[in-house]
């Protein structure tokens, strides 16, 4: 009886130190971690943001979950004001919507600039190219906005971008300075990581051909719609598999349609 109280014992402060571990830095790929991480802004002033990132979501067996969801907290130079911007998990998509790359502030009003996670986001998110989703923080919330309302003067990728990949360097270092960011970064060698682009790259950016979300949860490549033999026929296409009429892109292939 002894013994088998001591194993109960010992089993439980294993689990507890596993428990706190997954609370402050993660079990490196399993659940999450978070970390402080300085900010470089484009007036050459810093500031500290928290950062955090749970794993989860659709993958395939024997890989590691993707992100699931990822956060930026930071308080804005001058108002004090502490804001949190969000990439929160798809069900369409099966992990976080976007993966931020850059936090700037000018004249007190913050942006976020992002990229779609992967493939599909990438298609729910329109295609952009360059391939930037960006938000502004207006009126208590954040707004998406075209990439050619962020203010000019905004110019650099300034958050570390393979967070999964680095989780070991970053939370070894938080606070991550502004210089390991860029030493982080430079391993990436494409060209939107290098710095915010304004005019358009090669537009499939995954590889990945163009698709629709259907009404089963599921997505529908655009051949599927070209190769209809007519208008009419499209239509009733985007109706069986209950494809939203925003989504539906019959108008695209057939003359007239409307």
């Amino acid at each position: 009886m002894r013994g088998k109280t001591i194993l109960t014992r010992a089993m439980t402060a294993i689990l507890t130190v596993g428990v706190s571990m997954g609370a402050n830095a993660g079990l490196f790929g399993i659940g999450g971690m978070s970390w402080k991480e300085e900010v470089l802004l484009h007036d050459g002033t810093k500031i500290v943001a928290e950062r955090s990132q749970s794993y989860g979501g659709r993958h395939e067996i024997g890989q590691t979950p993707p992100i699931k969801e990822q956060g930026i907290t930071f308080t804005v130079p001058g108002s004090g004001e502490r804001i949190a911007w969000k990439s929160e998990y798809g069900e369409d998509i099966g992990r976080a919507n976007f993966i931020a790359l850059a936090l700037h502030i000018l004249n007190g009003v913050p942006y976020i600039v992002a990229e779609p996670h992967l493939c599909l986001s990438y298609n729910k998110w329109g295609r952009p190219n360059p391939p930037y989703v960006v938000f502004k923080y207006e009126g208590k919330e954040w707004k998406r906005i075209p990439l050619q309302e962020l203010p000019g003067e905004l110019k650099d990728i300034n958050l570390v971008i393979s967070t999964k990949a680095e989780e070991r360097t970053i939370t070894a270092q938080s606070p991550v300075s502004a210089d390991l960011v860029k030493k982080l970064n430079r391993r990436l060698t494409q060209p939107e990581y290098r710095s915010i682009l304004r005019e358009p790259v090669k537009a499939d950016k995954y590889g990945c051909p163009e698709m629709v979300p259907d009404g089963n949860g599921g997505w529908v490549g655009i051949g599927w719609f070209r190769d209809q033999p007519s208008h009419e026929a499209c239509l009733k296409y985007c109706a069986r598999n209950r494809i939203e009429t925003q989504y539906c892109p019959c108008n695209r292939f057939f003359e007239g349609g409307k």
